[in-house]
């Protein structure tokens, strides 16, 4: 398994649920990584979640997660900015890395949605992730995070954490971030 199908795995598992078995499978490609990499974090809650609930019952909560609760809006710039004219600044500085690595998201979201930054990260060379981690993601990334740690009993929660996880460790591995 290689970092590209973790990244594209971490992004299914944070897009909308289309697919509970899309969901299970890259739940299976996340939590092995961790483990292979020795990065320790609960990782039944989510799974639990998607084997137990129906796919209507996954679009409920993460509607009501994600899209009525903004202080846990999947928008990093969002949590980097809140909404003012820097926040533009920051997706327009985004749309312009995704021109430069000729990457066309696959879906209408804002280029901070974080689905659309993993599926990013998918997309590029191992050697040009760090740059773009460190002065793109980590940052916004770990004010998710916080706001996540106050939801242990959300199996997204798992998800949030595990992206943070791995997203260190990926810079980490090349160089500092």
């Amino acid at each position: 398994m290689s970092t590209t199908d973790v990244y594209q795995a971490l992004a299914a598992m944070i897009a909308y649920p289309r697919d509970r078995q899309e969901l299970l499978d890259s739940y299976a490609v996340v939590a092995r990584h961790l483990q292979e990499r020795g990065l320790t974090l609960p990782t039944a809650p989510f799974g639990e979640t998607v084997t137990s609930s129906s796919l209507a019952e996954l679009q409920e909560a993460y509607v009501a997660l994600f899209d009525f609760n903004a202080a846990l809006a999947p928008y990093l710039g969002h949590h980097l900015y809140g909404d003012n004219q820097k926040k533009g600044t920051y997706l327009i500085g985004l749309k312009g890395e995704f021109r430069r690595f000729d990457f066309t998201p696959a879906s209408n979201e804002l280029p901070d949605h974080l689905e659309i930054l993993l599926r990013f990260l998918a997309h590029l060379e191992q050697h040009e992730r760090p740059a773009f981690l460190r002065s793109q993601m980590l940052a916004g990334l770990h004010k998710l995070e916080q706001a996540f740690a106050q939801r242990s009993d959300c199996p997204w929660a798992y998800t949030i954490a595990a992206t943070g996880a791995i997203c260190a460790a990926d810079c980490e591995e090349v160089t500092s971030c």
